[in-house]
């Protein structure tokens, strides 16, 4: 039986429609990323089969007693524990059946207590009871906390924090079906590789929104389109789905016009015979299109408005765009954050700057554009080089304005016909383009920005996370876009699949330095895999010298032991042999007295004493050998 199936699930509001009758079902192996441009309805229906919401229409059957883990974007606040108390109440089964053990541990010798201790401890073995701190600590460390971190109160978490929390939460309660929505959202890159691979290994089924293209490909086998309302489904990953709606939308369209053709045609006749000859064949005919039109014919398949644009430098630079000289950045001179090899940045190179969050990346891009003086060391820009800048907050757009204000900065030229048909280009409707941009969404904003690069005419881009808060069309758009500019630009981001098909060149920033390579971003990947297995050899290699040191230390120790042991076996033979002297005396008296009976008892206990004495040489000898060989 499947995990979940749905049935004409249908959600509105009031009169407005979400989406209708969906049909879906969701098998135990199933990795389904949801995907569709924003306000289609993803997080609605992910809610309805989380159970969040209720479904306005249709019917939702699920397996008996099915576990569902689900992860909202806008996670609730967990007051009145810390952050590894919250992550001990995924267990609180297990825990109630260690504290019972514990409690028959200090009765089991009453006979009758044994068979429950007996099965309970087989059933806290097979639930692997022994081992669940263990994955509490990697679960939250896999998520991007320290250990410094576990104690932090869940009330006072950051909502990126709160995020990771509750996703490791649902990942140690081990559900059936999991729903996810924007898991990615606050993790960087080393978190949402490790919950790649947990997913991957993740045995229940799994439904994903996610924005995150590259993450997309690497956790599921099926893709569910929302568009228009109605729930396309698609074979295989992203890149599988996105080659095949492609193709979907090529059939139909071809199956369209070809119904439209049919239909002129059919028109055409009847017009023409309707009132002739012909008449019974023209009414046949219209009765039969009626037929046609009720019961077969085919909308026209629908496409969402994309952003059209075209950045185009009207002026090309020199081929040295940027000169690196002996270059460190950073706020305070004692303490750079990047030092940089010397090289240059050349017209049509196309570089991924990339790193861990706080390596110095955006610290990077302030100091290019001359936000930020260097350190140490100078930064030259080329001949005729104009510079346009896309930061990820945004925070040169000037709230207060609206978008038609925004670009008439930019370009006062431009008249403000010439700005709404521009701004209509890239989905800004109507009244839409003199709202004040305090009131855009991060979306809208993400897309003003890329109208004030289009106007700016600029040869060289600095982009830092550009695809921040665009949904995957508008992502492929820009992808486009950046495919297609004439130019040179840096790119900062955590979008691997944008790097993959736009970089030429990598620079890696991390521990204070930089990495240049030709190539991307499996360039990038085979780099770090080598620097790690560099870095595990050199881990184990410390290992080993700290187990050797381990050894000697242990052996000094055993040597030192064996040389006191020696100093107390000479005392003890020295003692021994002043016995033994005296004992030979006392025995010379009582044979002269001949008491033979006391000479015969004397003398068995001098005997003992000899072979005492010759123990304590032969271990003295033997504790020299070893002393002087070590």
């Amino acid at each position: 039986m499947s995990l979940l199936k749905g049935a004409g699930v249908g959600k509105y509001f009031g009169a407005q429609d979400v989406f209708k009758n969906l049909d879906f079902s969701i098998e135990m192996a199933d990795r389904i990323g949801l995907v569709g441009p924003n306000g289609e309805g993803k997080t609605t229906l992910l809610e309805i089969l989380a159970g969040v919401q209720e479904a306005t229409a249709g019917q939702l059957q699920s397996r008996r007693d099915l576990r569902i883990g689900y992860l909202p974007q806008d996670p609730p606040v967990f007051a009145g524990m810390t952050l590894w108390q919250g992550m001990l109440e995924a267990f609180a089964d297990l825990r109630r059946l260690e504290a019972e053990l514990q409690e028959l541990a200090q009765r089991l010798h009453d006979a009758e207590v044994l068979p429950r201790y007996s099965a309970l401890q087989t059933e806290f073995e097979r639930r692997e009871g022994y081992t669940y701190e263990t994955r509490i600590r990697t679960v939250l460390m896999g998520v991007g906390f320290g250990e410094d971190d576990f104690q932090l109160d869940m009330a006072h978490l950051s909502g990126g924090q709160r995020t990771r929390s509750l996703l490791a939460r649902l990942l140690l309660e081990d559900p059936e079906l999991l729903l996810l929505d924007e898991p990615t959202n606050h993790l960087d890159l080393v978190a949402v590789e490790w919950l790649e691979s947990f997913l991957q290994n993740f045995k229940g089924g799994l439904v994903v929104v996610s924005h995150d293209r590259y993450f997309l490909d690497t956790v599921s086998n099926r893709t569910w389109e929302m568009a228009f309302g109605v729930l396309e489904t698609y074979r295989g990953n992203y890149s599988a789905y996105a080659r095949q709606r492609g193709e979907r939308y090529q059939r139909r369209l071809k199956e369209w016009q070809e119904q439209q053709e049919y239909i002129a045609k059919t028109e055409d006749f009847i017009r023409r015979h309707i009132a002739g000859q012909r008449t019974k064949e023209a009414q046949g005919r219209r009765t039969r299109l009626q037929r046609f039109m009720r019961d077969e014919a085919i909308a026209k398949p629908q496409r969402h408005e994309e952003i059209r644009v075209r950045l185009s430098p009207p002026k090309r630079s020199g081929d040295i765009v940027l000169d690196f000289s002996d270059v460190e950045i950073g706020y305070e001179p004692e303490r750079p954050i990047l030092r940089m090899p010397d090289m240059e940045l050349r017209r049509g190179m196309r570089v991924a700057v990339v790193g861990p969050n706080g390596a110095g990346k955006t610290t990077l891009m302030r100091s290019i554009l001359g936000d930020l003086a260097t350190l140490a060391g100078k930064i030259k820009t080329g001949t005729v080089v104009e510079m346009g800048y896309l930061s990820q907050d945004h925070d040169y757009l000037d709230k207060g304005a609206d978008l038609v204000d925004t670009v008439r900065r930019i370009r006062p030229d431009m008249s403000i016909e010439e700005t709404r048909t521009l701004l209509g280009s890239f989905l800004f409707k109507g009244d839409e383009v003199f709202k004040p941009i305090g009131e855009l969404s991060g979306g809208q904003r993400s897309r003003l920005a890329l109208v004030r690069l289009a106007v700016q005419e600029v040869n060289v881009l600095v982009l830092d996370e550009p695809t921040n808060h665009l949904d995957i069309a508008s992502q492929e758009v820009l992808e486009d876009v950046l495919a297609n500019f004439d130019g040179t630009f840096l790119l900062v981001s955590h979008d691997r699949y944008l790097v993959q098909a736009l970089a030429t060149h990598v620079w890696a920033v991390g521990e204070g330095a930089m990495q240049v390579m030709e190539g991307g971003w499996e360039v990038y990947l085979q780099w770090r895999e080598t620097r790690r297995g560099a870095e595990e050899m050199r881990k184990a290699s410390r290992q080993d010298e700290r187990e050797v040191q381990r050894e000697t230390r242990r052996e000094r120790k055993q040597l030192e032991k064996m040389a006191s042991r020696q100093r107390e076996v000479e005392e003890e033979i020295a003692q021994l042999e002043e016995q033994m002297a005296l004992l030979s005396e006392r025995i010379s008296a009582v044979g002269e007295k001949q008491d033979m009976e006391q000479v015969h008892a004397l003398g068995e206990e001098y005997g003992e004493l000899e072979q005492i004495l010759a123990g304590l040489w032969r271990e003295w000898e033997e504790l020299g050998e070893v002393l002087e060989a070590g």
